[in-house]
């Protein structure tokens, strides 16, 4: 059978692929410690499941708008506006099946054969696969340590060509929960006007940050960087709504037409009572965030300690989402190996930083509980230590 080129030029997920084996290995009654998922382990808020659970009783399971409830376009809208600064209507939103979906859908309509997408590296691993199926090319820039894994202006600029389309930014950062400062974005911001090419800021951590950490939506800097900007998020994260598929797009008009056309030929609406959940999300009591953020904020101080305490480890204090990115180099071995000797040998999963193009590093996940973080440790430690 032979498929189409594009599938052999896409690497399959192995972020997924770690949080398997790890699942196949807890069926099998292994006791496991997986800081491998990057989804919260906390249940979604009980007033957005009622807010989910009455639309069904009301017979909210029919076929809805391609582009998503027109009540939930206002209420994203408005939440936009209010929290980020950014001047959107409904008709500036597209709500998608995820976050994921949302930059699928955008790369899909604005990027031609040959168009230079600008990636800053450490990246979660979706972004340049996403870019080669839309026909693509990814320009990855390095960065490290030294700038806290974040892109500088003068990279930015170095990397831009003619044929630049589009700059990725993601802030609070998977895989490294780094957090630009508002000084970083507004010096992004005018290479990005200067250049006169598109942003994507992808904010689906924006609610989870610590040590007074403050985020900044670019878009929100002026009208001329405001016309380049699309802003993706979603409802996973923050609200521990990952299995719900939720997620949105906002923009300019154009893009956020042509961005719901594809969607209309390919999933059409997302659905239908899961986005009155959503509603209740946005409409609803922020509390059951601030009650997650701060456990992500003792789990966090727990695992640094633990990590830096660990010889052969370091690893950078993060300002916002659930991971933590340390550098194994001193270990001698690359992010793979060290992953899957881990697993075998101690039964503790984590991401190898490969999958993000960083092969010295391997991210953890803090979003699960205090018992499992104390006992993954215990083990790390017993393997690292095995190993220098």
């Amino acid at each position: 059978m032979k498929l189409a080129a594009r599938v052999s030029q896409v690497t399959p997920s192995i972020t997924l692929a770690i949080a398997a084996k790890a699942k196949a290995m807890k069926a099998e009654g292994i006791d496991v410690c997986s800081f491998s998922a990057g989804e919260p382990d906390f249940d979604t808020p009980a007033h957005i499941k009622a807010a989910a659970a009455k639309a069904l009783e009301e017979g909210k399971t029919k076929y809805g708008p391609a582009a998503g409830e027109p009540k939930l376009r206002e209420a994203i809208a408005n939440k936009l506006k209010t929290i980020n600064g950014l001047d959107y209507k409904a008709e500036n939103v597209l709500v998608t099946n995820g976050g994921k979906h949302s930059l699928y859908n955008l790369m899909v309509a604005l990027i031609d054969p040959g168009d230079e997408v600008i990636i800053p590296a450490p990246y979660w691993l979706s972004y340049p696969e996403m870019v080669t199926l839309a026909g693509g090319k990814s320009v990855i820039v390095n960065t490290d340590a030294s700038t806290g894994y974040k892109i500088t202006p003068e990279q930015l600029k170095q990397a831009i060509t003619p044929k630049t389309k589009l700059f990725v930014l993601n802030s609070p950062s998977n895989p490294t929960g780094m957090v630009y400062t508002p000084e970083e974005i507004k010096a992004l911001a005018k290479v990005i006007v200067d250049a006169d090419i598109f942003v994507v800021s992808d904010e689906i951590y924006e609610k989870i940050l610590y040590d007074g950490a403050e985020h900044l939506s670019i878009g929100s800097l002026g009208a001329e960087i405001f016309a380049r900007t699309l802003t993706s998020n979603g409802f996973a994260k923050g609200y521990s709504m990952t299995g719900w598929r939720l997620g949105y797009l906002a923009g300019p008009v154009e893009i956020i037409k042509a961005a719901s056309t594809i969607q209309g030929h390919s999933t059409s609406n997302v659905c239908t009572f899961a986005q009155y959940g959503a509603i209740a999300a946005l409409e609803g009591s922020q509390d059951c965030v601030e009650e997650m953020r701060q456990a992500f904020a003792k789990r966090r101080q727990v695992m640094l300690e633990r990590l830096n305490a660990i010889p052969g480890l370091s690893c950078v204090k993060p300002d916002g989402a659930f991971y933590l990115f340390p550098d194994i180099s001193k270990t001698g071995l690359k992010s793979l190996e060290f992953c899957n000797a881990l697993l075998e040998a101690h039964q503790v999963a984590v991401i190898p930083g490969v999958a993000f193009a960083a092969d010295n590093n391997i991210r953890l996940s803090y979003a699960t509980d205090m018992a499992t973080i104390e006992k993954g440790l215990d083990r790390l430690e017993k393997f690292v230590r095995s190993r220098i």
